[in-house]
């Protein structure tokens, strides 16, 4: 194919709308597939929104890849993306393309056996190159993780001769974002450790975007665990201030604010998310992201109607329970009374009798009688007093029950 026409074709783009820029590249893309060759023309930055020759070469080899998704594409991928490409401007690429094509094939994972074979060729090919293997190696590892295959994604990150040949890229922050993913997703490794591996990625400077998103995504992929969504929310509001037009952070932040029950903040942060997505390019993944983003706008609403009730539940139970205290109160209160008065009218009718048996008869002088009137009255008052006494501490007069709190149904919601 003439080089030359290509460069004329895509620099005429540059300065064109999205959609143009998208179809002229495609339709080159198109033409080097059929062709079979690949693109013949150098990379100058990592712009995927205004470059046309990064987005050429990205329609170039996604269509390779979907035709044929295997680590040795993607490791011709890589050798093609090292020789077009300056080393300033790799990096971002090789995170974006290693993962973004492995999440676009993520249902043809390869088997071990298959991978073992694969490996062996693409290190006596490309002589054991570790910046190659280390592509691959992504490529693979964003299959399982777009999989949720944590256990699968664990072993290969730890014990396949894959990763083993990425050399000292494994102890990159990206490696090590997408072993915390294994690990938060894994039934046998501890979450402190997860934890742990998280904080190591999340704090490698620079840290890059993909890192950033693998982090977060374990964050809220991984099975509850105590204080997940406000590690989510706290990571997401870091990243969402890092980058701020990006709508998939918005995304986790939204999850993690659900999580935490902050559903007000969390419906805006959602619809943020929604009006940030891009509805260009690649129509499948606007579509799958918007689904999934109304998805958790929903989940969000109805945590929304859930507090609400649970609000107006908590405040029924409340004015319940200070009825409740008010009439035990007012039938304590009743008791005593009803105890005080027997208590009274008792004593009265025994003094009246008393007096009366006193006064009628016997032949004592009336000092005498007159002592024993007021004996038997005091008598009868202490015993007023001492009944109505023992019957305040036994109902507890002066020590009502203390005041309840309803219990509170809600917690962190995946």
């Amino acid at each position: 194919m003439d080089v030359a026409s290509i460069n004329t074709r895509l620099g005429r783009v540059a300065s064109a709308d999205s959609r143009e820029l998208d179809r002229v590249c495609e339709e080159v893309a198109a033409e080097l597939i059929d062709a079979d060759v690949e693109p013949p023309f150098r990379v100058p930055s990592a712009d995927f929104a205004t470059d046309p020759w990064l987005i050429c070469a990205d329609r170039y080899w996604r269509r390779r890849l979907l035709h044929q998704p295997t680590v040795e594409v993607a490791a011709r991928c890589a050798r093609w993306l090292h020789d077009h490409t300056d080393p300033p401007v790799r990096p971002d690429i090789i995170e974006k393309w290693s993962l973004g094509y492995a999440f676009i094939t993520k249902d043809t994972v390869e088997s071990r056996h298959d991978l073992t074979l694969a490996t062996g060729r693409i290190v006596e090919t490309f002589q054991g190159s570790t910046d190659i293997c280390y592509f691959a190696t992504l490529y693979h590892a964003g299959k399982l993780r777009a999989n949720f295959w944590f256990d699968e994604l664990h072993q290969f990150l730890e014990s396949s001769l894959l990763a083993v040949a990425a050399g000292q890229h494994r102890d990159d922050p990206l490696f090590t974002g997408l072993r915390a993913f294994a690990a938060f997703g894994s039934r046998t490794i501890t979450t402190s450790h997860a934890l742990e591996l998280l904080d190591t990625a999340w704090s490698a400077a620079p840290r890059s975007r993909a890192v950033v998103d693998v982090c977060l995504n374990a964050l809220w992929a991984a099975p509850p665990f105590p204080g997940q969504g406000e590690q989510l929310r706290r990571h997401a509001a870091e990243a969402v201030a890092e980058y701020p037009d990006d709508h998939l952070f918005r995304f986790r932040l939204a999850s993690g604010q659900r999580m935490c029950g902050d559903y007000t903040d969390a419906l805006a942060t959602i619809d943020t998310a929604l009006r940030l997505l891009p509805a260009i390019g690649a129509r499948i993944s606007h579509e799958l992201l918007q689904g999934q983003y109304l998805r958790e706008r929903a989940t969000i609403l109805e945590g929304l109607d859930r507090a609400a009730w649970t609000s107006d539940q908590q405040t029924r139970w409340l004015d319940q329970d200070t009825a409740n205290r008010d009439l035990r109160r007012t039938l304590q209160t009743s008791a005593i009374r009803a105890v005080e008065l027997v208590t009274v009218f008792t004593a009265a009718i025994a003094f009246a009798v008393g007096s009366l048996q006193i006064t009628l008869t016997g032949t004592l002088p009336l000092r005498d009688r007159a002592l024993l009137l007021v004996l038997l009255g005091a008598g009868l008052l202490l015993f007023a007093l001492l009944t109505v006494a023992g019957t305040w501490i036994i109902t507890g007069r002066h020590h009502p029950g203390p005041r309840t709190t309803p219990p509170d149904p809600g917690g962190t919601q995946r």
